[in-house]
């Protein structure tokens, strides 16, 4: 069995963490109950969809409709008053497409016993599009916002993301997610990054997740971004000083996913290889690829540059981030 080691850490040293999940060990329990971790309230709180959802409501924030699900009992009921199709989520753990279920009146039978009381069920949204936006909160309640994201997910994980300066920064879209994310880490005093996935029906935002991290659309900012949301996460935790956040070029983040490495990905202009270093199986997040340049039509080229480097079933979703710069 593992034995944390006995250590005192320097008094002004702090922790922090990558995910909102962890193994728990004597070193997790040790690390994530110690009093120089930050946020340390917030990260239960949100990894909890209940008590997520619960605080959406609280602060009058748009969501989906939804309940905790107790029982089978309450199937007529959901069906009657949410719709006919429901996405039922796991309180705990689900996350990239796994933990969730859309079940209707012909399947509800899929969902077992067991995890009745530890699901939540919501509206199924016929969305237009998602988007998530990330942004930092400092100490003294000053925050920092990158422009809002487009994505594409399949199969519940991210794919794509892409940015375009020109109609992110200065839009009402803009205005209205950086209220909603500002409101939210205000209410919990967030210290760090903390980023907010989005449906966008019509020219309102529905919030589908909050995760009190850096994520996985954010990375861009490692090569479009004159702070990148790793060296913001660490300036708003160290409360060091910060100049205002400068999005100099369009970007797309293509995610690697069950793929093996690529040499050719190397060979890409304007372009940022980040390898995991993780053994590649089906589903895995083994990577990612930036893609930055004040014309479109650059990236645009590198995209089809990798077209012929990418698996099939990244073909649709390579059309798509092209529509989207177009």
């Amino acid at each position: 069995e593992f034995k944390a080691p006995v250590f005192d850490l320097p008094k002004d040293a702090i922790i922090t963490a990558e995910i909102e999940r962890w193994e728990k060990t004597s070193l997790t329990e040790l690390l994530g109950h110690h009093k120089n971790f930050v946020n340390q309230n917030v990260f239960g709180l949100l990894a909890d969809r209940f008590t997520q959802k619960s605080l959406l409501d609280e602060l009058n924030l748009s969501t989906s409709p939804w309940c905790l699900l107790k029982d089978k009992n309450q199937w007529n009921d959901l069906f009657q008053t949410v719709g006919e199709k429901i996405v039922v989520k796991r309180r705990t753990g689900g996350y990239d497409g796994r933990g969730l279920w859309i079940i209707s009146d012909e399947n509800k039978a899929d969902l077992t016993d067991d995890l009745f009381g530890e699901v939540i069920a919501e509206k199924f949204i016929t969305f237009d599009y998602e988007v998530s936006i990330v942004g930092a909160r400092f100490k003294n309640g000053e925050k920092r916002f990158y422009p809002v994201t487009h994505n594409l997910q399949q199969n519940g994980i991210l794919r794509y993301s892409v940015v375009d300066i020109a109609f992110s920064q200065q839009s009402a879209q803009q205005k209205q997610a950086e209220a909603m994310l500002g409101k939210i880490m205000d209410k919990l005093s967030y210290v760090g990054i903390m980023a907010m996935e989005c449906f966008v029906v019509g020219d309102k935002l529905l919030i589908n997740e909050l995760a009190p991290r850096v994520h996985n659309s954010g990375h861009w900012t490692q090569l479009g971004c004159s702070i990148s949301q790793f060296e913001l996460h660490l300036r708003a935790l160290l409360d060091l000083p910060t100049p205002e956040l400068q999005t100099f070029a369009p970007s797309v983040m293509v995610n690697l996913i069950g793929t093996n490495h690529n040499p050719k990905w190397l060979n890409t202009p304007f372009a940022q290889l980040h390898w995991y270093g993780k053994e590649v199986r089906a589903g895995r997040k083994v990577g990612h690829i930036n893609l930055s340049h004040p014309n479109k039509a650059v990236i645009i080229q590198q995209l089809e540059k990798l077209r012929s480097e990418l698996p099939e079933d990244y073909q649709s979703g390579l059309n798509w981030a092209i529509e989207k710069l177009k």
